[in-house]
């Protein structure tokens, strides 16, 4: 018992400057045998996995490791999520450049040939075009032109993502409106709409032509209405289940609402008096198979059991998405490493040193108590290592 004691506990800083010895106290979730099915559609936003050893350019041209990155979306495509490919989570605008996000969308899309069952969408924006080169709605809609042409070339279906170049140039919501239609009219399928806040990007301040929410509501639904027959549906993410909700009242019939509210995803995504939402989270690379799990459940009518797998994983996501909020994949890949699906904890641009050591020690410590840490003499090791190589201690 005293050795099991000492392979389960491991002493940690916390945030008042004392330390403590952490227990471990969660149990890995079990995987399906087979993708399970649910009753929501389900994306999973995915990361990219760095390869440290030729890494010669993090910050300028950062080298991918295309084999485990690609082993990763098979974990998820495992575990019956779908695939929100070359999004912020894969570090878009941050880490990930156009041309990187290119070679990610094309070895996705030819690894999903051979999966049964697999299904993604891919990112489709203007990050090529640097906002302080866009001069005009006809730069915006050229660079939007470029990747969705991108996308269907490779047999892909597109997310419509919000775009700098456009927050910058557009001086009203008749200019969102008519980059909007340009686009979905020229599309070849429905397209899933995006619209992300400024805590995940600043530069998307005012976006949709105005700082209010309302105003800004108008605006979307008013795209929506006149290009129903090009929208699957839009993902939201404010981190405000009311706006969410506001929004999802006001849909069209047939247009869906993807919940990317990463505070409040497991009541949104629940049966409720307004509905529910579908989902494309970036949280759900990090808890993924306790999100299959809990979504399995919930398609067969266990509310129970899907309240009590998510929802701790709720306050693991809102640490992880903490302010500043665009910062969140470093908590995502840092649980990617300690569940073993990579050897290292580095990422594209040197994003890792974005968060500080009490940071991913509270990461750890809730991971443990939400029951996602998936090998937990793994994470153990690897967090020995971890506090050590940056806290000196």
């Amino acid at each position: 018992m005293e050795e099991e004691a000492m392979i389960q506990t491991i002493t940690l800083p916390k945030m008042d400057g004392t330390i403590e010895d952490y227990r471990l106290v969660g149990t890995p979730t079990a995987r399906p045998a087979a993708p399970p099915r649910f009753n929501r559609i389900a994306y999973a936003a995915a990361h990219v996995v760095s390869d440290p050893f030729r890494d010669s350019d993090p910050w300028g041209a950062p080298a991918i490791d295309w084999d485990r990155t690609m082993a990763f979306r098979h974990h998820l495509w495992s575990l019956g999520f779908k695939i929100a490919e070359a999004m912020d989570t894969a570090q878009r605008g941050l880490g990930l450049d156009w041309a990187g996000a290119q070679e990610l969308i094309r070895r996705s899309l030819a690894e999903a040939r051979h999966v049964p069952g697999a299904d993604l969408a891919c990112g489709a924006g203007t990050d090529h075009l640097a906002p302080s080169d866009a001069r005009s709605l006809d730069d915006v809609i050229r660079a939007y032109e470029t990747q969705m042409e991108f996308v269907e070339a490779n047999g892909g279906r597109a997310i419509m993502m919000a775009s700098r170049a456009l927050a910058r140039v557009a001086r009203s919501a008749d200019d969102y409106r008519a980059v909007y239609r340009r686009i979905l009219r020229q599309a070849k399928d429905k397209v899933i709409l995006h619209w992300l806040g400024s805590m995940f990007d600043p530069q998307l301040a005012g976006y949709w032509g105005s700082d209010s929410f309302d105003e800004a509501l108008d605006t979307v639904i008013s795209i929506i209405d006149e290009n129903r027959d090009k929208v699957e549906g839009i993902k939201i993410s404010l981190l405000d289940n009311a706006k969410e909700i506001a929004l999802r009242k006001r849909l069209p019939e047939g247009v869906l609402c993807y919940t990317g509210d990463d505070f409040n995803y497991a009541d949104l995504i629940e049966d409720g008096p307004d509905g529910y939402s579908h989902a494309l989270l970036g949280i759900f690379d990090a808890v993924a198979p306790q999100a299959s799990h809990a979504l399995a459940a919930l398609a067969k009518g266990d509310r129970a059991e899907f309240r009590k797998v998510l929802a701790p994983t709720v306050p693991l996501s809102r640490k992880i998405f903490e302010a500043p909020t665009q910062y969140y994949k470093a908590g995502v890949v840092f649980l990617a490493w300690l569940n073993g699906h990579q050897d290292h904890f580095t990422m594209p641009a040197g994003m890792q040193s974005a968060r500080g050591i009490l940071h991913y020690c509270d990461v750890f410590r809730l991971a443990d108590q939400a029951n996602v840490l998936d090998q937990p003499e793994l994470a153990l090791l690897r967090m020995e290592n971890f506090v050590a190589v940056n806290g000196g201690r």
